[in-house]
């Protein structure tokens, strides 16, 4: 399965980066850099997404239109995509 959610990122004024998911509750990252930041974005996307699959009742999150995001000054959206390989439960 594939999965892209966008992420808002937000440079501190120290030169970091921090950024969260509109869609995915409770579900931030950061960096020293945007790239770190986006890697770490990457990371907790997937750690979020494996949580609910592992639910007993999954449910995922409606897709925000990254058109339809209300930015503040300094923001901007970056879309991360994630490939979740789920197979328990299924034969193979």
């Amino acid at each position: 399965m594939t999965f892209v959610y966008p992420v808002i990122m937000t440079k501190r004024k120290d030169g970091s980066w921090e950024g969260e998911f509109p869609d995915l509750k409770m579900c931030r990252c950061e960096g020293s850099t945007l790239f770190d930041a986006l890697e770490d974005a990457r990371e907790q996307m997937y750690n979020w997404i494996d949580l609910e699959l592992h639910e007993e009742e999954p449910v995922m999150p409606h897709v925000s239109d990254a058109g339809d995001l209300h930015l503040k000054e300094g923001q901007e959206v970056r879309s991360i995509m994630v490939h979740y390989r789920y197979t328990e439960g299924w034969d193979e």
